[in-house]
């Protein structure tokens, strides 16, 4: 028993030794993120009439006060939330109005499309909607077959249905909500090295 206690605590102080390192973990969520949250705030910037005709539209859109405030906000956080996720500046403050984003999209978007982001009647999270999408999926690869070169346009990956629900929109909220937890981490961060000139001097 003693022995495995030992090989434990042994195993255990390798892992300590790797705690000089943990900036990495939100170093790599940052890097992920912030294309994502760039790209989808340059999106909304450079078809902003259409963003927020579609914010302010309670028929087929969200049905929002403010669209255009609205619209320019959502666009300003991601836009420059993205910016300040390469940098690691302000870490716990931009996630807030992220978060908050990512969780309209979720539940003002694609909540009533399901957990999927793309339609797998094979998967366990299949709702109705993605089910009966298998039967389309099949018929329009079966016209893609019958009149176009299907080898070519497959080339790069499966033809697939888009269903739009929530699965990026909270996986990127929960990757928000790390990293409003653990800052922007050790070293590789704006924040870190702030922290170290004016926090730690006092």
């Amino acid at each position: 028993m003693a022995t495995l206690i030992d090989r434990y605590n042994k195993i255990h102080n390798v892992f300590d030794s790797i705690r000089q390192m943990d900036g990495l973990a939100p170093l790599l969520l940052r890097l992920y993120l912030a294309p994502v949250l760039m790209q989808a705030g340059y999106n909304k910037l450079s078809h902003f009439e259409d963003t927020a005709a579609w914010f302010g539209n309670a028929e087929w859109g969200l049905g929002l006060p403010m669209p255009e405030v609205m619209a320019a906000m959502a666009a300003g956080t991601e836009l420059f939330g993205g910016i300040a996720l390469i940098l690691g500046l302000a870490i716990r403050w931009i996630t807030l109005p992220l978060m908050v984003t990512m969780l309209v999209a979720a539940f003002a978007v694609h909540w009533d499309n399901g957990w999927l982001a793309i339609a797998d009647a094979s998967s366990w999270l299949a709702n109705d909607r993605v089910l009966e999408s298998a039967e389309r999926l099949s018929r329009a690869k079966e016209i893609l077959a019958e009149n176009g070169n299907y080898d070519w346009l497959t080339g790069r990956g499966s033809v697939v249905i888009l269903n739009n629900g929530i699965e990026f929109a909270i996986t990127y909220f929960i990757m928000l909500l790390s990293l409003f937890f653990t800052g922007g981490g050790r070293y590789f961060s704006v924040d870190y090295w702030l922290a170290r000139r004016f926090r730690d001097a006092r």
